[in-house]
């Protein structure tokens, strides 16, 4: 959630936030309003509640017909007090609801608009020319197919479209890069975790997720559970209702799971091979933080994840995703896209968040500050990010951009000590 307030003492910011996600400006004035009227409704409450134990007290010392009475204002006076301690907790619930659904604050820099008005801030590596080479370049089904790596067909029959089996090389392929990527993560002072993949509404409410309208979630009714699209959620919940130390630094967790998505809307895209696909396995970083090393954290994790695509020898892009495309949580997005030749574009392989305080807001996550001048120990909420360093869909873009004519594909020098020393996988 955002701070209240924040928003009450700065609501032209706020304004301006909703402006550039192409949202309602006007739910700035709605939450200032349900504010003021929860303020109302509780100080009608707290002085009704006042006076009834006042009157208590007068009750107590009156006699006959006079006691009578006031035994009857005291009967009246307990319904009042009733009625408006339920018009505060109303008036609170109103609030909340509009708190959980008001979107993060955005950061200065991040350019307004929707999802085609991301900005490219480099390009590194240079994609192949096919044509100079000789041969037209195969998409990456055809190749996992020829090397035994992927059985789509069989996916299919067993779960139903966008599922498949990865198996032989590709599963190898898939497991090295991951290895690879937790080697990379624990180097750098991640603490490794396997994660839940089912969470309970309230952990994956807490993270940001619309569990009543988002039709990207599996839902598991019978159990109320849900089927997690990232590790980020389950980690994310981990630390809920909880009070950290982070006196010496961030805690970066790297957490490996399996994932999954419904891809609701997406009817007729990318159905050919495991580009977008209903599950897939992805090693997640998490970093909780204080909140103003938030943007610092942010710019290594786009550094771990260009360091992981660079080791991958993969052309690639870094954008800055526009504000009416970065959800609900993230105050600031970037993905890198991995250059796919088969479509002669770009496609994204990671993606990057700073969502500031606002999860841990939502899942009362605080670090405890330096006493105040009272000599009490104070308490603030968290920063939280989180980034990608592996995930199945990267097979994609190494099998295409590796690709020989023959068919083969050379693995990336440094995947090849995960793979036993292989340096070419050859069709089977």
């Amino acid at each position: 959630m955002i701070d209240i307030k924040d928003l009450i003492e700065n609501p032209e910011k706020y304004k301006a936030s909703q402006r550039a996600r192409q949202a309602d400006e006007s739910a700035v004035d709605a939450l200032i309003a349900a504010s003021e009227a929860r303020s109302a409704a509780i100080t009608r409450f707290e002085t009704l509640r006042a006076q009834q134990k006042a009157f208590g007290k007068t009750v107590a010392k009156a006699q006959g017909e006079e006691k009578q009475r006031l035994l009857a204002e005291v009967k009246q006076l307990a319904e009042d007090v009733k009625a408006a301690e339920s018009e505060s907790n109303d008036a609170q619930a109103a609030l909340l609801k509009l708190q959980r659904s008001f979107p993060n604050l955005i950061h200065d820099g991040v350019p307004a608009g929707g999802e085609e008005d991301f900005v490219t801030l480099r390009t590194e590596g240079t994609p192949r020319d096919f044509a100079a080479e000789g041969f037209a370049p195969k998409d990456h089904l055809e190749l996992a197919e020829r090397l035994g790596a992927l059985d789509m067909e069989r996916g299919a029959k067993v779960s139903g479209a966008r599922f498949y089996f990865l198996k032989g090389i590709g599963a190898r392929l898939e497991l090295a890069m991951m290895q690879m990527g937790l080697d990379q993560a624990v180097n750098a002072g991640f603490t490794p975790m396997i994660t839940p993949t089912l969470v309970r509404p309230d952990t994956m409410a807490g993270t940001g997720f619309d569990v009543e309208h988002d039709d990207e979630i599996y839902r598991l009714e019978r159990d109320d559970l849900y089927l997690v699209g990232t590790s980020e959620v389950a980690i994310a919940g981990y630390h809920a209702d909880e009070i950290l130390d982070l006196g010496r630094g961030p805690e970066r967790i790297a957490g490996w799971s399996t994932c999954y998505r419904r891809e609701a809307g997406s009817h007729g895209k990318d159905t050919r091979g495991i580009l977008r696909v209903h599950q897939f396995n992805k090693l997640e970083m998490f970093i909780y933080c204080s909140a103003e090393d938030s943007a610092a954290e942010h710019a290594k994790l786009l550094a771990w994840e260009e360091e992981m695509l660079q080791k991958m020898e993969l052309p690639y892009r870094v954008v800055d995703i526009a504000a009416g495309d970065l959800g609900l949580s993230a105050a600031r997005k970037f993905d890198c896209e991995g250059w796919v030749p088969s479509q002669n574009t770009y496609r994204e392989l990671t993606s990057t968040s700073d969502c500031t305080t606002f999860q841990a807001r939502r899942l009362n996550i605080r670090e405890r500050t330096q006493n105040d001048d009272g000599g009490r120990a104070a308490t603030r909420p968290v920063a939280t990010l989180n980034g990608t360093l592996a995930t199945t869909r990267w097979l994609v873009a190494i099998l295409e951009n590796h690709q020989q004519a023959d068919g083969s594909v050379r693995v990336p020098e440094a995947l090849r000590p995960y793979l036993g020393g292989l340096e070419v996988i050859e069709p089977v």
